[in-house]
């Protein structure tokens, strides 16, 4: 957890509904990848801590008798049931509303468990070890996360790239200089350094494996627009009154940049960072 800075409610706030059409997706192969890193055989539990909408657990439901997912935005729990029913597995899916600092909330015990771009949201140390302890012996703690460190190469693409830097501008007219989170700001921003609290927690490792990306996406502009306000920086609540006036300067800084509103990219590849218990 970030130094003068406390969670509230309101962190995600509105997100939902544009979590998974505003997301880049994982990169292609995540599932077999780690079928094969973990020998999952669709028998054992997944925990999903801070899962969302379920986008991973939802990913990897067919490797496991039962996910479990956790998260404390009611939003986002909805969001994941009613993708699991869509899916079919709502009868080996439950989603529990609860922080990562509530558990173990009488959930049992888990071979796998997942953090998937939210452990620096969480009292960490205090989250780490409860995990550890929730796993069974030889199970295994995932750190998953987009390859933050590649260039993705906007070379041979079919429509221009959506002009980030002056959506963040945007964002930054309307919100301010200073990261928005919930009722606070994060002036440095999300704490890395993950290795040193898992390894404090008492877990081996890491195994790190990177899924390699690189595939072409299309997106439209309503798709970069869910995207703006599926971030906790610019969810939309941040905006009050304001709302409107945002998306309308938005959506025009998107026709300026591509007259058919469609744009293209390539997909994040996704790092993985392996971490066992003993055996």
């Amino acid at each position: 957890m970030v130094a003068g800075w406390e969670w509230d409610e309101t962190l995600f706030e509105g997100t939902a509904a544009h979590y998974r059409r505003g997301r880049l997706p994982y990169a292609p192969g995540l599932a077999d990848a780690l079928a094969g890193i973990l020998d999952l055989d669709g028998r054992g539990r997944l925990l999903d801590v801070g899962c969302g909408p379920g986008t991973l657990a939802l990913d990897l439901a067919h490797l496991f008798d039962e996910i479990v997912g956790v998260d404390p935005d009611p939003g986002m729990l909805d969001e994941a049931r009613r993708e699991a029913a869509e899916l079919g597995v709502s009868d080996k899916a439950r989603w529990v509303r609860g922080r990562a600092e509530d558990l173990p909330a009488g959930l049992g015990t888990f071979g796998v468990a997942t953090f998937a771009q939210s452990f620096h949201w969480m009292d960490r140390d205090l989250v780490a070890a409860t995990v550890r302890d929730m796993l069974t012996p030889g199970g295994a703690l995932l750190h998953i996360s987009d390859l933050k460190t590649e260039e993705r190469s906007a070379e041979g693409l079919p429509h221009p790239v959506a002009p980030y830097p002056a959506t963040e501008e945007l964002v930054r007219r309307y919100l301010g200089p200073v990261r928005r989170a919930g009722r606070g700001t994060l002036p440095q921003g999300t704490p890395g350094g993950e290795a040193a609290v898992f390894a404090a927690a008492g877990f081996t490792g890491p195994e790190r494996h990177v899924v390699p990306g690189g595939q072409v996406l299309e997106r439209t502009a309503d798709d970069i627009v869910s995207g703006v306000f599926s971030m906790s920086f610019s969810a939309p609540h941040l905006f009050g009154e304001r709302r409107t006036d945002f998306e309308t300067d938005l959506r025009r800084l998107l026709r300026a940049a591509s007259p058919t509103d469609t744009f293209a990219e390539r997909r994040p590849s996704t790092e993985i960072f392996v971490w066992r218990t003993a055996a």
